[in-house]
């Protein structure tokens, strides 16, 4: 056993260096293919390596693996100077110091059509200049700044933004050869294929090695990587270049802008022969990488004990109205164990700050941002002993548990569908009677027209909504005769309060229209929510 665990790692990094070593093959006998004196101009024109074999459709990924002196290299074992062999030694002496100074400066220039972006060099959040050799390093980096945020992840999406600017500079390029090139056998052959985009090749280059690198696969996942590039302007930087240095003619009369920090290219956009002689980047894009989760939503139900305890926050003139909400109490214990940037809480509809939310609770959604953590089924368990061991005891939650988007429209329905029970402390304006239980429990399916209640008419539509009382029950109360407890079940959406007193007739019929009298509320709770979608 001992031999095999040794041995397994050995045969991997054998089939790793095979498929390198076939893959350098390949890309050998794809770059002897490529017409020399194209190639030539193209890096004249400071196009980085990667860049020309991206345009000419080489499909070898390798290439973005190795390091820039490789790939000269390649290209200079395989791609002689057609003419060398026929020159003196003179002549081959200057066209061989030439093509050395080429990539020499080459080397270090900013490519003119990835503005460095598949050089992997750019400034960082610091503004400090960035440069990597090949696509590990570069994805190192990004896997060590992943890492420093804390994320938890077992898959990852890869996102790449690039400026529009890489986009006019590839147009430009591609313009130059067809027009220069467009009658050569090898353009139609080479150029006729569509190539591989900057986005595309930085992605194909970057996934291996992240994926090594984090431990985890790449694909269609909640847990975003994504990388930012932005690059100065190109109008502003040619409108500040012109006023700075004036404009210059070349012989096909285009009027080409001086260079400030960023591209030379032609004012009305025509690209002629020769314009691409001028095409220069100086800086490579600023980069930002933003990691970012799917929200991530727990369900449950919560319970309120406090008739002085609102649902949400309620901040009035910077002044708060209750001693503390439901969201918060909530939230704020269970955003730090998900190590989230923030929470949104989403309830099964809402009781007013003075009734009691008590029978199976109402059903809740909390939605966290960008969640390190994913909760595992013991830390929901913690979560919720921690909420319901609170001294204050206003709140307490049920049911906790991780759920997926589909909580939130089924908690929706829910809210709009199903029925809630509630119990009410009435007053009425006389006595009692018996015939008043029979009155009032023989209401079933009860429809009731409610306009907007008078106390909600600054925040809600003025609308008349038909609402359904299924049935009511009166409990009464021993050595009182003009108290009882009203038992009912209504529709979702009702406004208890004023079906008691009748909110001045906004509310028909009411308990103190059906009873002929005057009917006040006094305490409400919510005893029971009959929305078992959710959690049950």
């Amino acid at each position: 056993m001992a031999d095999e665990s040794v041995t397994a790692p050995v045969s991997n990094d054998q089939d790793t260096a095979v498929a390198a070593a076939e893959e350098m093959k390949l890309l050998g006998y794809a770059v002897q293919e490529l017409p020399a004196h194209a190639v030539k101009d193209l890096i004249a024109q400071e196009v980085c390596v990667r860049c020309i074999f991206r345009l000419f459709s080489i499909h070898e990924g390798i290439y973005a693996l190795l390091p820039p002196p490789i790939l000269y290299s390649i290209i200079e074992k395989t791609k002689k100077v057609e003419d060398v062999s026929t020159k003196s030694t003179e002549d081959t002496e200057n066209v061989n110091s030439l093509q050395s100074s080429q990539d020499s400066e080459m080397k270090s220039s900013i490519c003119s059509v990835c503005v460095g972006v598949l050089q992997f060099h750019y400034h960082n959040e610091n503004d400090n200049l960035v440069r990597k050799d090949h696509a590990e390093d570069f994805a190192m980096a990004v896997a060590e700044s992943v890492k420093e945020k804390g994320h938890e992840i077992a898959s990852f999406t890869l996102e790449v933004s690039l400026p529009t600017l890489i986009t006019e500079n590839e147009q430009m390029i591609l313009s130059y050869i067809k027009e220069n090139y467009a009658s050569e056998v090898w353009f139609q052959e080479k150029f006729s294929s569509e190539h591989i985009s900057v986005k595309d090749a930085l992605k194909l280059s970057m996934t291996n090695p992240l994926e090594k690198l984090l431990g985890v696969k790449s694909g269609d996942s909640e847990f975003r990587i994504r990388l930012t590039f932005e690059h100065v302007d190109s109008t502003s930087a040619e409108n500040k270049a012109g006023k700075n240095q004036g404009n210059k003619r070349i012989k096909s009369g285009i009027s080409i802008t001086g260079e400030d920090n960023g591209l030379v290219k032609c004012t009305n956009g025509t690209i002629q022969s020769g314009d691409v002689s001028d095409l220069k980047v100086v800086q490579p894009c600023h980069m930002t990488l933003v990691c970012s989760r799917s929200p991530i939503f727990i369900g449950g139900r919560y319970l309120k004990f406090s008739r002085n305890v609102s649902q949400t926050r309620w901040i009035i003139d910077d002044e708060r109205k209750g001693e503390a909400s439901v969201e918060e109490l909530i939230g704020g214990n269970i955003l730090p164990m998900c190590n989230g940037d923030g929470y949104k809480f989403h309830a099964a509809g809402r009781e007013d700050i003075d009734v009691r939310m008590l029978g199976s609770g109402r059903p809740f959604l909390l939605e966290i941002q960008n969640a390190c953590h994913v909760p595992s089924e013991a830390s929901i368990k913690e979560m919720e002993m921690k909420i319901n061991s609170m001294e204050s005891n206003l709140v307490r939650v049920r049911h906790l548990k991780v759920l997926g988007n589909q909580g939130w429209s089924l908690m929706r329905e829910g809210e709009a569908e199903k029925q809630k029970q509630y119990a009410a402390l009435v007053w009425i304006s006389r006595p009692i009677k018996d015939d008043d239980l029979e009155t009032i429990s023989s209401f079933k399916d009860l429809k009731v027209l409610q306009r907007t209640p008078v106390r909600v008419l600054h925040r809600r539509s003025p609308l008349d909504r038909e609402k359904t009382i299924h049935w009511m029950k009166i409990e009464e109360i021993a050595g009182s005769c003009q108290y009882f407890l009203l038992h009912l079940c209504t529709q979702a959406g009702t406004y208890i309060k004023e079906f008691v007193h009748g909110d001045l007739g906004r509310t028909t019929p009411s308990i103190g229209s059906i009873l002929g009298c005057r009917a006040e509320i006094l305490q409400l709770d919510v005893t029971d929510v009959k929305m078992d979608t959710l959690t049950e």
